[in-house]
């Protein structure tokens, strides 16, 4: 790992319970002065999918962190990384969003906390909120593609990784620290976040907290679609102006410590995360989360013996959430459990350069209540992969990978009829990919992929069978349902030179099996019973269905430096992106799938000044399963003014954000709630971080 991976580059606001912390933190006297707030361009190693070390990947990627991180942080995860390459958002209200690459969600997108699993529910329900505050990470990876060497079948679409400094990975000599506040946006989010970090060089601590509150959102019209509103009928009330109960508040911290040497470190860290947020979908329905996660992690390198480098890293999460009804609890969903993961560089083999390692995880997942959606069920996957790298030439660099798992999955009925003789399922899952990255010139460089990846169905896909308030849906799942098989594969064009960077893609994915959620078109009550449109509590029935099906795209991104001259330089970036994907055996478009977007952007900088200017355009979606409406386009305009700047021994970022300043109707083609509540209206938000 580099000095560069280890910067201190964490997030964003807070609200007066962080007035005294900010006064102790600014008092404190910083004998190691960070950088945190400088845009020093340093090359960092890129952790996710790469356990050789090398910034030069095969795969596609993407990356977020400082001030870049900084000023795209939103209230969920999802909407921080949308607007990426590839990347979209599902996004159920303000407070929630997973994110969604290449069209695929769910559980074919990993989403890590330092390279291991956090436990949650946001796979299995689009209502459930990713468990982690962007103001305590210090850098997001994404890996679009199959990862599924590194990471399992359910990585096929790609793999968010968010890494943060809660067990140092390097030396610390001193106290460091970083304050972050903002206020604003169409939400009035309050938001705040702490961290100090100290040490004498060989002990290290990290102490962080976070604090989010939100109010409703503020949209530019009716809640409801002009089409909805039209199925709704005249005697239906129709919100206007806000999103009722789209408010929330998520708070939580860590501590962590760790042990560091020349060659290494050893260390354990705790988190907690607590949030309360309504459901956009049901006006009576509130989320009541909790999270404690607990991590440890180490790394030796230079070892002697056939392997350079061993990395270990483990996490056990407990997680639960309630589902409230009109302040009564209709359903809580816990999740715990753990996963342990052990990396071996080994020492070249002729021209080869490569890692093994194993993989091991249970969790326990159960939907305890009236309402209970799925059975209790455990979940045990043990997995070896390996990765081998062979630099032919100087040009030419060639990859392959592998991964073989066995998962099982044991439910139990816990005395509820419906679940009683769930079957229990065994399955194993294979996957191998290969690779090639081609220098044409010192410039200019072609990378292709290509894998074959085995996805097993997860519990919710196997056993679902009960009602889902919080989503308005009566879930069905598939008991009998086999693996997801799929072949995928990438090309891209990539040119690098000083500040000027460009990328071009092409992808296709073509699945045996996949599965996937469909309105049925019948409206239902708890009891799966069809019921006549406008009954109260009347729920759209869905089921877990594999099909045929095959996704292919274009990704392009691209940074052009066209002034430069003095203080002064100004950057042009461009992104776009566009998925297909379909029903082979019916030929129709499959569920929420963005339509082609475009962003352009112009970025300026004078001295300490910064003034940047983006501009999105996305197409209107009319390629829509039967039972689905589609979505119209949009355009918005966002800009971000900042300004740089010391006070004594610290280093500060004031910033304001103004987004969606042409007041647009903005639905995601993405949501599964866009038909009731669109994004956020015109927006202001101002920001300041400090850093010693």
């Amino acid at each position: 790992m580099t000095t560069s991976e280890n910067k201190r580059n964490p997030s964003t606001p807070p609200g007066a319970k962080f007035i005294a912390l900010t006064a102790l933190l600014l008092t404190t006297p910083a004998r190691a002065q960070s950088n945190a707030i400088e845009d020093t361009p340093i090359p960092s190693i890129f952790v996710t999918a790469n356990p050789l070390g090398s910034n030069t990947l095969v795969s596609p990627t993407s990356s977020l962190e400082g001030n870049a991180l900084t000023l795209r942080q939103a209230n969920s995860m999802g909407e921080t990384l949308n607007g990426l390459p590839g990347v979209s958002t599902t996004t159920y209200g303000p407070m929630v969003g997973r994110p969604i690459i290449r069209g695929m969600d769910g559980d074919r997108i990993r989403l890590l906390q330092n390279g291991v699993a956090a436990f949650d529910a946001s796979s299995l329900s689009y209502d459930h909120a990713v468990p982690q505050e962007t103001l305590s990470v210090e850098r997001v990876e994404i890996v679009r593609g199959p990862a599924a060497l590194l990471y399992g079948g359910n990585a096929i679409g790609g793999v968010v990784n968010t890494i943060d400094n809660r067990i140092p990975r390097e030396s610390i000599e001193g106290v460091t620290g970083q304050v972050d506040a903002s206020y604003g946006g169409a939400n009035d989010a309050r938001a705040g976040a702490a961290q100090v970090e100290g040490g004498n060089g060989r002990f290290a601590f990290h102490v962080d907290a976070f604090d989010r509150e939100t109010s409703n959102e503020r949209i530019p019209g009716f809640a409801h679609s002009d089409r909805q509103r039209a199925i709704d009928g005249l005697d239906v009330p129709q919100p206007y102006g806000s999103i009722p109960n789209s408010d929330g508040r998520w708070h939580g911290g860590a501590v962590g410590s760790s042990y560091t040497w020349a060659d290494g470190y050893a260390g354990i860290s705790y988190n907690g995360y607590d949030a309360n947020y309504g459901s956009v979908a049901e006006d009576d329905v509130r989320l009541r989360m909790h999270q404690d996660h607990i991590a440890a992690a180490s790394e030796m390198r230079n070892l002697q013996g056939p392997f350079s480098q061993l990395k270990f890293n483990f996490a056990y999460t407990d997680y639960e959430h309630k589902e409230i009804d009109n302040g009564e609890t209709g359903t809580t969903f816990r999740n715990h459990g753990y996963e342990a993961r052990i990396e071996a560089r080994h020492k070249k083999i002729g021209p080869l350069d490569g890692a093994i390692g194993v993989q091991l995880s249970q969790n326990t997942f159960s939907a305890l209540g009236d309402e209970a959606l799925v059975p209790t069920s455990q979940t045990t996957n043990a997995a070896l992969f390996g990765l081998e790298e062979w630099t032919v030439t100087d040009a030419l660099k060639l990859s392959i990978g592998a991964r073989y798992e066995h998962v099982n999955i044991d439910p139990t009925s816990g005395g509820n009829e419906k679940f009683a003789g769930s079957p229990k399922r065994d399955f194993n899952a294979g996957s191998i990919s290969a690779g090639a990255l081609f220098k044409l010139n010192a410039a200019w460089s072609v990378a292709g992929n290509i894998a074959y990846t085995e996805r097993a169905p997860t519990y919710y896909e196997l056993y679902s069978n009960g009602p889902h308030d919080a989503t308005g849906q009566y879930l069905i799942g598939n008991p009998d349902a086999q693996k997801e098989k799929a072949i995928s594969t990438d090309l891209s064009l990539r040119f690098a030179s000083g500040p000027n960077r460009a990328s071009a893609g092409v992808f296709y994915s073509r699945f045996r099996n996949y599965l996937t959620e469909f309105n049925t078109g019948r409206l239902v009550n708890d009891d799966d019973e069809p019921v006549a449109p406008g009954t109260d509590d009347a729920l759209n029935e869905a089921v877990y269905r594999g099909v045929r099906a095959e996704f292919y795209g274009v990704e392009l991104d691209g940074t052009w430096r066209v002034f430069d001259k003095g203080a002064q330089r100004l950057d042009v970036e461009f992104v776009a992106d566009y998925t297909h994907a379909r029903n082979l055996d019916t030929g129709e478009a499959l569920p929420r799938i963005s339509p082609l977007r475009a962003t352009l952007a112009l970025d300026y900088a004078y001295g300490p000044y910064g003034a940047r200017t983006e501009l999105v355009h996305a197409w209107a979606q009319h390629r829509v399963p039967e039972n689905d409406l589609p979505t119209g386009s949009y355009t918005t305009l966002g800009v971000i003014l900042t300004y740089k700047f010391r006070f004594g021994s610290t280093n500060w970022l004031a910033y304001v954000r103004g987004q969606n300043l042409t007041n647009q109707e903005v639905r995601y083609a993405s949501s599964v709630v866009r038909d009731i509540a669109p994004e956020g209206g015109r927006s202001v938000m101002i920001g300041l971080r400090t850093a010693f």
